[in-house]
C-alpha cells in the first residue's frame, strides 16, 4: 500500500477530516452525490418504463406492423384486401413476424336514450392474439369469436361506458351506414380500459359481423395486423414486407399497403424520442451540481489541512503526492454517496414498482401510475460514468496544492 493511499484512509477514518469547517461542507458533498445520482439512475429508469409501457399499448392494441388498403391509409373508411391463408403464410416467413392476424373496421354510431357517441366497431377473428385484452379487461370476459357466425357481443370500453352510463350486459343500439341504415342491436359482454385514445371510439367484436355490415367478399378484411418479436426490429420487417407486397393488386383490384406503427402515428412516437432529450439534461445538470459540490468540499479540506500539507512538504512530499492523498480522499466521499445514491433510488424504483405509490393523469400520460423499468445494464453504466467524471473534475482544484508553501502553511491552526 502507498503512503497516500494510507494517509488518505487515515483522514478519512478518523474524525480530524471532520472539523467544525469541514464537517458540513463534507456532508454537503456526501449529500450532493447521493442525491444526484438518485435522481439519473430514477430518470432513466423512469424514461425507459414509461416508453416501454406507453409503445407496448400502443403495439398492443394496433400491432407493429398494419397492412391495409392504399385508399384507407390513416382512415376508418372501410376498404377492404383480400387476406387468404397463402398471404398469411408468406407473411410468416419474414424474419421476426411473431404473430398475424386480421381485422376489420366499421364506423357508425352507438345511441341510448338519452345520448349518443359515434364510434369504430372493430371487428376481430378467431387467431387474434386477446392477451392484451384480457390484460385490460376490468369487467365480463372476451367472447369466443369466429368467422363463421357472429356473437353480437362487443367489448366496450370504461370511457364510453361512463359516458353513456353503460354497464356490463346491457344492450346497446348501434348504427352504421353502407348503401343504407343498419341498425345492430348488441350486447356488452366486457369493458375495458388501456387509457389511449382507441378508448373514445373503439368497440370490439367479432369479424364476421363486420364483414356482413360492409358486404365484404368471402376472405376481403380490413386490414392484417403483424407484431414482431422485437420492437427494434420492427422498422426492418416492415421494409421486408413492403418490398414484398407494397403496390401489389389482389384479386379483386384493391392494392397492398404496410405502415409500421411508428408510420401511421408519427407525432406520438416522436414525443417519446423526445424523453431522451430530457434525461440527457437531468444527467448533465445532476453532474453539475453533484461535481459542484465535489470541487466546494474538497476546496475546504484542502485549506484546512493547509498545515498539513506544508508538514508533509517540508519532510520532502512532492505535490503530485499530496495530491493523491485529496484525491484519494474525495474518492472515498464520492464512492460513500455513491452507495447512498444508488440504495436510494433501488429502494424507491423496487417499492414503485410493486406498489404504484406515484400515481399519473392517465388521460394525459395514457398510464395511471408512474412506470419504472429497472435496467442494470444503464445502471452500470451511469455508476461507472459518475465514478469516472466526478474523478476527473477534482484533478483540477487538486493543484491549488502546489500553490501552499510550507513556511506560510506550517504556521496554520
Amino acid at each position: 500500500m502507498n503512503y497516500e493511499f494510507f494517509i488518505a484512509k487515515r483522514l478519512y477514518c478518523s474524525n480530524t477530516i471532520e472539523k467544525q469547517v469541514s464537517k458540513p461542507a463534507v456532508r454537503i458533498a456526501v449529500a450532493g452525490i447521493s442525491i444526484g445520482l438518485t435522481i439519473m439512475i430514477l430518470a432513466v429508469f423512469v424514461v425507459i418504463g414509461f416508453k416501454k409501457e406507453v409503445r407496448a399499448k400502443i403495439t398492443g392494441f394496433s400491432s407493429h406492423v398494419q397492412i391495409t388498403n392504399f385508399s384507407a391509409t390513416d382512415s376508418y373508411e372501410t376498404y377492404p384486401i383480400y387476406a387468404d391463408k397463402k398471404l398469411i403464410n408468406t407473411l410468416y416467413k419474414v424474419p421476426h413476424v411473431k404473430h398475424v392476424e386480421r381485422y376489420s373496421t366499421k364506423p357508425g354510431m352507438l345511441k341510448t336514450s338519452d345520448n349518443f357517441q359515434g364510434i369504430v366497431l372493430k371487428g376481430i377473428g378467431q387467431e387474434y392474439d386477446t392477451s392484451f385484452l384480457q390484460k385490460h379487461l376490468l369487467e365480463g370476459k372476451i367472447p369466443q369469436f369466429n368467422d363463421s357466425t357472429s356473437s353480437n357481443k362487443v367489448l366496450i370500453s370504461k370511457l364510453m361506458s361512463k359516458k353513456l352510463n353503460l354497464k356490463l350486459g346491457d344492450k346497446i343500439s348501434c348504427y352504421f351506414i353502407n348503401t343504407d341504415v343498419r341498425a345492430r342491436r348488441l350486447q356488452i359482454a366486457g369493458i375495458y380500459s388501456t387509457n389511449l385514445t382507441y378508448d373514445k371510439i373503439f368497440l370490439i367484436t367479432d369479424i364476421n359481423l363486420v364483414h356482413h355490415l360492409n358486404d365484404w367478399e368471402k376472405g376481403q378484411v380490413g386490414g392484417i395486423a403483424i407484431q414482431v418479436d422485437d420492437f427494434d426490429q420492427m422498422s426492418a420487417v416492415t421494409y421486408m414486407i413492403a418490398r414484398l407486397i407494397n403496390n401489389h393488386v389482389d384479386k379483386y383490384g384493391d392494392t397492398y399497403f404496410a405502415q409500421s406503427v411508428e408510420q401511421r402515428y408519427p407525432e406520438l412516437f416522436s414525443w417519446l424520442n423526445l424523453l431522451d432529450v430530457n434525461v440527457w439534461m437531468i444527467l448533465i445538470l445532476m453532474i453539475g451540481v453533484a461535481g459542484f459540490t465535489m470541487i466546494s468540499g474538497l476546496l475546504i479540506i484542502i485549506l484546512e489541512r493547509a498545515n498539513m500539507i506544508g508538514t508533509l512538504k517540508a519532510l520532502g512530499s512532492k505535490n503530485k503526492s499530496i495530491r493523491h492523498i485529496f484525491l484519494y480522499m474525495s474518492i472515498f466521499l464520492i464512492g460513500k454517496g455513491m452507495i447512498i445514491g444508488n440504495i436510494l433510488a433501488l429502494c424507491i424504483s423496487f417499492i414503485q414498482l410493486h406498489w404504484g405509490l406515484f400515481k399519473l393523469d392517465a388521460e394525459t400520460y395514457y398510464l395511471d401510475r408512474i412506470p419504472i423499468k429497472i435496467d442494470w445494464g444503464l445502471w452500470s453504466l451511469l455508476n461507472i460514468g459518475t465514478f469516472i467524471i466526478a474523478t476527473l473534475i477534482l484533478i483540477g482544484p487538486s493543484f491549488l496544492i502546489a500553490k501552499i508553501k510550507p513556511s506560510e502553511s506550517m504556521r496554520f491552526e
